[in-house]
């Protein structure tokens, strides 16, 4: 028979010394890479499809109200492709400063509908002569508008940039100034410099 030695006795599972070692572990193995992958693995769909859909819808929409309201206000990044630049910001603003007679064509088609209704025709070909004059009158605003927005562009920021603007600037001067998008930031009388 083998005597057992004093090292021995200490090797027993009843001893304390063995407790706390493995009290001290985590007391499960580690786990393998191919369960931690699955454990992070999620649906690319969630299981509740109409919630899921129902907080896209809402994250699109309030998504769209900001650029709707960035858009409105003139921020650079909503505005679309049309609109930006510091041209035709300055465009903008020259326009929205001042009165256009373009501005009130959509009032005068307003009245010439209004006057088609009377039976005479007399009073309705004045309306639609009335509505020629108008047209023609706010078309040569629209040019005197352009040739002037022409200079003052080629002054601040170079001949290159002059010819791009002059429709966008007619465009803009025949809408109400209620109407504008994005909406007027300056006053009238409130020229750009």
């Amino acid at each position: 028979m083998v005597k057992a030695s004093s090292s021995d006795k200490n090797s027993t599972p009843d001893s304390p010394a063995d407790h706390e070692s493995v009290a001290s572990g985590k007391g499960r193995p580690t786990p393998t890479r191919k369960e931690r992958e699955a454990a992070n693995l999620r649906p690319l769909v969630s299981d509740d499809r109409k919630e899921a859909r129902r907080q896209a819808r809402t994250q699109q929409q309030a998504e769209r109200e900001r650029a709707r309201v960035g858009m409105a206000n003139g921020e650079e990044k909503y505005l679309p492709l049309r609109d930006r630049g510091p041209q035709k910001r300055f465009v903008r603003d020259y326009v929205d400063a001042r009165f256009s007679v373009g501005e009130m064509l959509v009032p005068a088609m307003f009245v010439v509908i209004i006057l088609t209704l009377f039976p005479q025709p007399e009073v309705q070909v004045f309306g639609l002569m009335a509505l020629w004059g108008f047209f023609i009158v706010a078309a040569i605003d629209a040019v005197m508008l352009g040739l002037r927005l022409r200079r003052k562009i080629t002054e601040k920021f170079g001949e290159s940039r002059a010819e791009k603007v002059r429709w966008y600037a007619a465009m803009r001067s025949l809408q109400l100034r209620i109407m504008r998008l994005p909406k007027p930031q300056v006053k009238r009388g409130q020229f750009p410099s």
